[in-house]
C-alpha cells in the first residue's frame, strides 16, 4: 500500500523558487535574442543583407573544422564580407560590443582552430576570393584570403610560375587558412613551407585598425618581422585580408618512384641515405601497410599491399630520370624488394593521387579519424614509426601512417567508431601517446596543421611556462579584450 506524505515544509517556496528560475532563465533568453538582435542590427549597417547569416540551422554548419575531439560553440551570427572595409566594420562592432570573433577559411583544419565558441561572430572569408595581381617579374602574387591554394597555383602557372606550398586539401583549402595554421605540404622536402613564400600581409587588427607589414622586394630586414609572427597564429592577433605571396619559376613535371620495403626501418634508412648523399627530391613520402591498404579499398588503385612500407620519391629536375635512376640504389641498397620509377608524368600522377587519397581513405576504415601532426628529427623517423606501431598494439586501435618523409613530419592516424565509448577513449589516449612519443624524439606536436583546441595543453608542454607566458603578452598586445579566436592555442 502506497503512502501519501503531507507536503514538506517550504514545499511551496520550492514551486516559487522553480518558478522564479525559468522566469530568470526566460528573461536571460530574451536579453540573449535582444543582445543578438542588436549586434546583427549593428554589422547590417555595414554589411549587406547577404553577407549576415543568423538562421540556426545554417549557422551550425559553420560551428566546426575536420578535426575529431574538439568543442564548439553555436555562434551567433555568420558573416561574409567581401571588402577590407567590411572586415573592419565587423572588428569594430565586435570591440564595440565585446562580441568574440572566430575567422574561418575553408573549415578543411585538423585541429579546431576554426571552431565556434559560444555567442561569436563566426567571420568567413571566402567570399573574398580575388586573385589582385600576378608579376612575373617581381615573381608575387597579391591575393585576398579566400583565394584556393589550387587556383592560385594554375593562374601562377599560366605566368609560367609556380606557387609551391601544396597541403593535401588544396584543391579545396584558402590561402588565409594556410597562413592561419602555417600548413605545409608534400614538397616541403624542396620548396619548404607557407611562411617561407609570405612577404607581407594587409591585416585588420581586433579594433577596426588597418595594418600592413612586410614587403614585396626580394630583400628586406626593417624592424620586427610581424609577417611571420602572423603566420601560425590562427586568428588570434588580426584578420589577414590581403597577402603578397612569393612565387618560383614553374620547374618541369615531376617524375615519381615508387619502392617496396620489408620494414619501416628499412625505408626510414633509405630516407636518411637519400639526405645525407645531398640529394633534393620535390617530394618523399611514405605510406605505412596500413593506409596501403586502406587506399585500395576506397580506390582500388592495385597498390602492392605486400609492403610493410611504401616510399615515394620525385625530382623535379632537368634529368628527372637519372635522378630517379641514383634515387633507386639508394632504396635498394637500404633494402627495398622492389624499385618501380614512373615511365611518364600520367603514371607519377596516379602514384601522388594514392597520397593525397590516404586520409580519406584511413578515415573510411572506421568511419572517424583522429589525425595527428607529430614531426621528428629524420634521423628518428623509424623510431616514430616503431613507437607508433606499439602505441596501436596497446590500444588495439588500427593506426595508419603517412609521412611527409624528406622532412620528418608524420601523421599518424588513429581510426576509431565515434559511437564506441571505449574505442574513443582509446583513441584519444592513444593520440595523446603519440604526441608524448614525438616530443621525447626531440620532435614537436605539430609541423603544419596548427594547435586550435586539439593540442592546447600539448603546446603548453613543448614550449614550457615561459614561453607560454611570453606568447600570451604578445596576444594581449594586438588583442588586449581577448576578443580574436578565444579559447584558441593558450
Amino acid at each position: 500500500m502506497s503512502r501519501i506524505e503531507a507536503p514538506r515544509d517550504g514545499a511551496a517556496d520550492d514551486t516559487g523558487a522553480a518558478g522564479a528560475a525559468g522566469a530568470a532563465e526566460a528573461a536571460g533568453a530574451a536579453e540573449d535574442t535582444a543582445a543578438t538582435g542588436d549586434l546583427c542590427d549593428r554589422l547590417l549597417a555595414g554589411l549587406p543583407a547577404d553577407a549576415v547569416l543568423t538562421d540556426p540551422d545554417i549557422t551550425a554548419s559553420y560551428a566546426n573544422d575536420m578535426a575529431s575531439f574538439c568543442p564548439a560553440g553555436a555562434p551567433a551570427v555568420v558573416v561574409l564580407p567581401r571588402t577590407v572595409e567590411q572586415v573592419q566594420h565587423v572588428m569594430r562592432t565586435a570591440t564595440e560590443l565585446r562580441v568574440p570573433v572566430v575567422p574561418q577559411g575553408a573549415r578543411t583544419g585538423l585541429s579546431g582552430a576554426a571552431n565556434a565558441s559560444d555567442g561569436c561572430i563566426v567571420l568567413s572569408l571566402i567570399r573574398m576570393d580575388r586573385i589582385l595581381e600576378i608579376n612575373p617579374v617581381d615573381r608575387v602574387a597579391v591575393v585576398e584570403p579566400g583565394v584556393i591554394n589550387a587556383t592560385l597555383s594554375r593562374a601562377a602557372g599560366e605566368h609560367g610560375l609556380a606557387y609551391p606550398p601544396d597541403p593535401s586539401s588544396w584543391e579545396t583549402c584558402t590561402i588565409g587558412g594556410n597562413i592561419g595554421t602555417a600548413s605545409g605540404g608534400l614538397c616541403c622536402v624542396k620548396y619548404g613551407v607557407t611562411a617561407e613564400y609570405v612577404l607581407g600581409l594587409d591585416v585588420v587588427l581586433a579594433d577596426g585598425r588597418l595594418m600592413s607589414t612586410g614587403r614585396r622586394t626580394a630583400k628586406g630586414v626593417a624592424g620586427y618581422d610581424l609577417t611571420r609572427l602572423f603566420v601560425g597564429s590562427e586568428g588570434s592577433l588580426g584578420i589577414v585580408v590581403r597577402a603578397t605571396l612569393a612565387l618560383r619559376p614553374q620547374p618541369p613535371e615531376q617524375l615519381v618512384l615508387a619502392a617496396e620495403f620489408p620494414s619501416g626501418a628499412a625505408a626510414c634508412d633509405a630516407v636518411c641515405r637519400i639526405m645525407a648523399g645531398g640529394h633534393v627530391p620535390s617530394l618523399l613520402e611514405l605510406m605505412d601497410r596500413t593506409t596501403v591498404k586502406a587506399v585500395n579499398d576506397l580506390a582500388h588503385m592495385g597498390l602492392p599491399e605486400s609492403t610493410e612500407a611504401l616510399l615515394l620519391a620525385a625530382f623535379d629536375t632537368a634529368d628527372a630520370a637519372a635522378d630517379l635512376a641514383a634515387l633507386g640504389a639508394l632504396c635498394e641498397a637500404a633494402g627495398a624488394t622492389q624499385v618501380v620509377p614512373a615511365d611518364d608524368v600520367a603514371e607519377s600522377e596516379l602514384l601522388l593521387q594514392a597520397r593525397r587519397l590516404s586520409l580519406n581513405a584511413l578515415e573510411a576504415v572506421k568511419g572517424t579519424t583522429m589525425i595527428d601532426d607529430v614531426c621528428v628529427p629524420r634521423s628518428k623517423l623509424a623510431e616514430m614509426l616503431d613507437g607508433t606501431e606499439r602505441i596501436a598494439e596497446k590500444y588495439q586501435l588500427t593506426i595508419g601512417l603517412v609521412a611527409h618523409a624528406g622532412d620528418g613530419n608524420t601523421h599518424p592516424t588513429v581510426c576509431f567508431d565515434a559511437q564506441d565509448p571505449d574505442e574513443s577513449r582509446r583513441a584519444r589516449e592513444s593520440f595523446d601517446e603519440i604526441m608524448a612519443l614525438g616530443l621525447e624524439l626531440g620532435g614537436t606536436i605539430t609541423g603544419e596543421h596548427g594547435v586550435g583546441v586539439l593540442k592546447k595543453e600539448w603546446l603548453a608542454r613543448e614550449i614550457g611556462p615561459v614561453g607560454v607566458e611570453m606568447q600570451r603578452q604578445i596576444k594581449q598586445v594586438f588583442d588586449p579584450l581577448g576578443i580574436l579566436n578565444p579559447g584558441k592555442l593558450f
